[in-house]
């Protein structure tokens, strides 16, 4: 019989085939084909010889039928942890949290992949392939997991306080028709042809081409977008820089803001609520932040309240992910080959929330290392709440009669 026939007519019975009607059905053909019938009815079929010299016996009567079910009582290849009852506590000790810190452990220093785990049992004795170990710690409770960020530390006992005082300061502004403004600075940026995480459409086989190595390009350096978002109209405000994210930029980010946007949206506005993280260039211990602010006071007229977000806590600004998160999300999957390109991704962010969002180049240059003397702080009209008045503040302007 042609091998290719043998095939057709085996690939549409044996699948409506218990296991013992199989080796029966197998068993037939290979007589039937006489010498030689064996060997082409395993290979057509991909099973082993033995398995139709059993169905041979059977059919010359030489095994006696199974009373119930396909199988007899007991019969089928025992399961290795059965053969081997102490090869499932081996495993769960290599990978026990507690256990596999010991220094003594094989796998202290290594990846505890199912083979490196698979070799770790066999140097023990017991016998277990990698397929095997991955079967086994699935049925244990066993996944693959990444880390998460949980451990936060140690944290202010007046950290929910002053999560509390914001969030109460806050509504207060908004009830009064008042801006309220989340701010911080975005991830630095590399500019030019280099890879960006996430994964876009593209014709099959075509995906974009970058640089091989994250090698800083000394004509477009680097972009920092300095954020501000609108907490009560769902708006976002982006300033671009090329320099230095220094307190000089980012107090720039809400002048320019102001200008373009907050004026227009907050007409009148006799106060403006900021709500920024404890570090950085807006930091509640950088002195050129609260002096920039002082100029950005007395320019637009009115007080400017701060309320800096305890320390460690900058994951819960809701410029994070309100704004910079969907920004992420919209230029996944693509190099970004110029500040125009960011400028251009960043301005076109929504979400389905009716988020939008403008962005601006800001090419001004802000040197890094500059003092503020005490001089020059004396001149800010620093007004600190009663709670906790290093983190809450008012930057009063300098018209405002005491």
């Amino acid at each position: 019989m042609d091998e290719a026939v043998l095939q057709t007519k085996l690939s549409a019975v044996l699948p409506v085939l218990d296991e013992r009607q199989r080796r029966i059905v197998l068993a037939a053909e290979a007589r039937s084909l006489g010498h030689g019938g064996v060997s082409l009815v395993a290979r057509v079929a991909s099973v082993s010889r033995p398995v139709i010299h059993k169905g041979l016996r059977e059919l010359a009567g030489e095994l006696e039928p199974p009373t119930e079910g396909v199988r007899r009582r007991g019969g089928g290849r025992k399961r290795s942890s059965a053969k081997d009852p102490y090869l499932v506590s081996a495993l769960e000790a290599l990978v026990d949290p507690d256990s596999r810190g010991d220094p003594m452990s094989p796998l202290r220093w290594t990846c505890k992949s199912t083979r490196q785990l698979a070799d770790a049992l066999s140097a023990q004795g017991h016998s277990a392939s990698h397929r095997l170990v991955g079967e086994l710690l699935r049925a244990a409770g066993y996944s693959l997991q990444a880390n998460a960020k949980r451990l936060e530390g140690t944290h202010h006992p007046d950290r929910d306080a002053q999560f509390r005082y914001l969030n109460d300061l806050a509504k207060a502004f908004l009830a009064e028709g008042l801006p309220v403004v989340s701010v911080d600075t975005k991830k630095k940026e590399l500019v030019g042809r280099f890879r960006n995480g996430g994964r876009e459409w593209q014709p099959q086989g075509q995906p974009e081409a970058v640089n091989v190595h994250d090698f800083i390009d000394k004509e477009l350096w680097k972009a920092i977008p300095y954020g501000i978002y609108d907490v009560g109209r769902n708006l976002g405000w982006v300033n671009v820089g090329c320099d230095h994210d220094t307190a000089s930029f980012a107090v720039e980010g809400l002048r320019r803001w102001w200008r373009a946007m907050g004026s227009h949206i907050h007409p009148g506005a006799g106060r403006l609520l900021v709500c920024a993280d404890s570090g950085g260039s807006n930091g509640c211990r950088t002195r050129l932040w609260k002096v920039e602010l002082q100029a950005f006071a007395d320019e637009a007229g009115f007080d400017v309240t701060v309320c800096h977000l305890p320390p460690g806590t900058s994951k819960w600004n809701k410029i994070e992910h309100r704004l910079f998160s969907n920004i992420s999300i919209n230029w996944r999957g693509r190099p970004l080959t110029s500040h125009e390109v960011i400028v251009e991704l960043i301005s076109a962010t929504t979400t389905r929330a009716g988020l939008q969002v403008h962005a601006e180049l800001d090419t001004g240059i802000y040197p890094t290392g500059l003092k503020v003397t005490d001089e020059q702080m004396a001149t800010v009209k620093l007004k600190p709440h009663d709670f906790h008045g290093e983190w809450n503040y008012t930057v009063c302007t300098s018209a405002r009669v005491n």
